[in-house]
Order: C-alpha cells, then structure tokens, then sequence
C-alpha cells in the first residue's frame, strides 16, 4: 500500500496490542502501514477487518456462541430466508442477517440460535411462531424439520466418529475458529492431487500452509482442522487415520512410489471421474490454495520440510512436547 502522503510503498506492521470490547480487555496481533516519510500509520478497510475479527473470535470462543459460518448453516439447514429466520426466533428483519455477516450477536440471541440448531427445538419455536410463515409454508417447514430429525438420529454414528477423528467441533484457536469440516478437507486434498500428485508429507505441509495462509489473510482457517508439530514439521491431527478414510471412500489413491535402495515414499494419485468440487469453497479460499500450489510446486519433500521447519508455528510447539498449533503462528509465516 502507497503513503497518501509520500506515495511511496508503506511497511506493514504486526504488534500486540489490546482493546476493550463490550467492557472486557482482549490482546490482538494489530496490522498497520507504517509510512517511513511522514511518520504515520495508517489502515484500510481489510486490515480493519482483520484486526477487528480477531477479538471478535476471542469473545464468541470465550462465551462459547456460534460463529459466522455456523449461523449462516444453522438457516441453510432449514431453507430459510434471513429475514424470517430471524422473524421466527423473535429478531428483527435485518438482524440474522447482520449476525451472518459477522456482527455479534448479544449472548441471549446467541442462545436462541443455538437452540434452533436442534431441530426440536426449532419446530417448536415454529409452531409457536405467528405472522412469519403463511399455513402451507409452515407446513412444509414442519415436514422438512421432522426429516432433519429423522435424518440426525440416522446419523449419530457418522457425526461421533468425525468427533471422534477431528476433534471436538466448537470452533476454537485451534480449528482456526472453524468448524472442522471433512467435506472441505476432502477437497483441498483432491486439489492439490489433482494439481501436483504430491508425497504424502508434502501434502501435510501444503494443507498446513493452506489453512494457515487462509488464517493470516481473515482470521479464518479453510478446514478448521487441528494441526500438531512432528518430527517432519507440522501435520494434520491423526491424519493417517483421517487419510486412510478417505482413501477408502474413493477420493483420491495414495501409492508407494519406489526410490530405490530400500527408500520408499507415498504419493496421492487422482481417481478418475473424481473432480475437484469449487462449491464448497469462497472465491478468496480458492484463490489460496491456487496460491499454495504456485509457491511450492516443483518443490521436494526435502525443501518443503525444511522450509516449515523455520515457521514458528513448529519451532514453539515440536519443543514444548508435539502440541496442537494455534492458528496466531499464521501471523508469523515466513514462507508464504
């Protein structure tokens, strides 16, 4: 970015700072363009975002209330426009929409959003519900809640054994402040198999700067998944199991390639007819891990592991006993 004073190219500036947000105190990493000539800083409208998303993670993790992406499925679950899902939990026209948008919503609407998550629960604030839905429109609302209900006691195992290998769901440090989706994860594999077929340790590093990248730009992660720092760098939590599952519902095939002199490694190879699926993903997401593919194609395993062995994100955690990585480290990246 440019000084609007000198017109010469600003540095960007990475500090602790702290800021009061509804009467408590939280420390944030604060961006900020440092104009040398004038001796000024200035922001814009993104580094705003991203220093303001930051405490406003840290306060909806504190009090543990959905976050943006989880209020935006929370709706799409029902097939509700936002403006009469909000209608139906008593809110005003605007205000589901706003709180998708990242506004954060007070601690008792957070509640009753939480609350709609549970189809029961939902059906019977929809029932109760006067004005918003005309009589054969609720009825099929109520019709669609009762197959969700059916369709989430089907599926209780499916939904503990994700838990079970991702991790607990809440967003948190940890995930990025994203819920941990298979689905997505599925994908940035398929994408980058499709694009480099890469070793399985190389692939580790690329969804670990992928997510991280992802984080550094919004304060978001891509998957929400857990990473923890090995002996080859930083991973993805129980990835092999993780890898295994995935492999045997045909996403991709993970071979061993022969190097000979007894040294063996494993690479991912595309299954035919399995395509990369964009949908799941923003347009700046896609554009990240277009990005990743551009910094480390071409690359060895060798090159890649070192290179994350210089992050800090490893660094801290390998030698404080292989802990899981907060995703702050994205703001230290030194390599992408």
């Amino acid at each position: 970015m440019r000084s609007p004073f000198t017109g010469s190219e600003m540095t960007l500036v990475k500090e602790k700072k702290k800021i009061i947000f509804r009467k408590e105190e939280f420390t944030y990493t604060h961006h900020s363009y440092y104009c040398e000539g004038s001796k000024e800083s200035f922001t814009d409208t993104e580094l705003d975002t991203l220093n303001l998303t930051q405490v406003y993670n840290q306060y909806l993790d504190k009090y543990n209330l959905p976050f943006p992406e989880q209020i935006l499925k929370i709706r799409k679950k029902y097939g509700l426009p936002a403006n009469k899902m909000g209608l139906s939990l008593g809110f005003g026209v605007n205000t589901y929409r706003n709180y998708e948008s990242g506004e954060v919503p007070s601690l008792a609407n957070a509640k009753l959003i939480q609350l709609a998550n549970n189809p029961k629960s939902f059906r019977l604030l929809v029932e109760e519900s006067k004005d918003v839905f005309g009589d054969t429109e609720k009825t099929e609302l109520l019709e669609h809640i009762d197959d969700l209900i059916q369709k989430e006691r089907k599926n209780h195992f499916n939904v503990d054994f994700q838990n079970y290998i991702l991790g607990n769901s809440s967003p948190d440090i940890y995930t990025g402040y994203k819920s941990p989706s298979l689905e997505k994860f599925t994908e940035m594999i398929v994408f980058f198999t499709q694009h480099l077929s890469p070793l399985k340790t190389v692939m580790n590093k690329l969804l670990f700067y992928a997510d991280f990248l992802s984080f550094k730009k919004t304060s978001f992660s891509i998957s929400g998944i857990r990473y923890v720092a090995i002996d080859y760098g930083p991973v993805p939590n129980n990835f092999q199991t993780i890898f295994e599952k995935l492999q045997r519902e045909g996403n991709f095939k993970i071979n061993m390639l022969d190097y000979g002199n007894g040294y063996y490694g494993e690479v991912f190879n595309i299954i035919e007819n399995r395509e990369f699926n964009p949908e799941c993903f923003s347009e700046l997401e896609v554009n990240t891990l277009e990005e990743i593919v551009k910094r480390f194609k071409g690359m060895s395993r060798n090159e890649i592991v070192k290179l994350s062995h210089d992050e800090d994100a490893w660094i801290k955690n390998y030698q404080d006993g292989k802990k899981l990585i907060e995703y702050y480290y994205s703001f230290d990246l030194k390599h992408v």
